[in-house]
């Protein structure tokens, strides 16, 4: 029941994570674009690229019932797209200091789906 409960969670918030990852691509494309310069556009689009192929593919574990891929999908979209994000609104390029550890979140969520093996039929 608590790992039902867990993915049911899983499930909305990635899908909440989508639509957030939709609104701030278009927050990038029409409310960023006269205000950075275009390496911190550029890096923005990264941050909503990983955010939402992450997006999805917690959907994905989540939909699986597979609770480790799903925490670090989530995991390292806080980590690597938020501090992507943050560099970008704040001007800290010291906040890129924590994308990498967000990036081991991502290979991590992918090799732990692998190692959760495929859904049986």
């Amino acid at each position: 029941r608590f790992v039902f409960a867990l993915m049911s969670w899983g499930w909305v918030a990635n899908c909440l994570s989508g639509a957030l990852g939709v609104g701030l691509g278009a927050f990038g494309a029409h409310g960023l674009k006269a205000k950075v310069t275009p390496d911190r556009l550029g890096v923005w689009e990264t941050a909503v690229k990983y955010h939402m192929l992450h997006t999805i593919a917690g959907l994905i574990s989540s939909k699986l019932n597979k609770t480790r891929p799903t925490v670090l999908f989530m995991t390292g979209n806080v980590l690597f797209a938020g501090s992507l994000y943050a560099l970008v609104l704040f001007d800290k390029p010291k906040l890129g200091a924590i994308t990498p550890i967000g990036g081991v979140a991502y290979i991590a969520g992918w090799l732990a789906l692998a190692a959760s093996g495929p859904e049986k039929e």
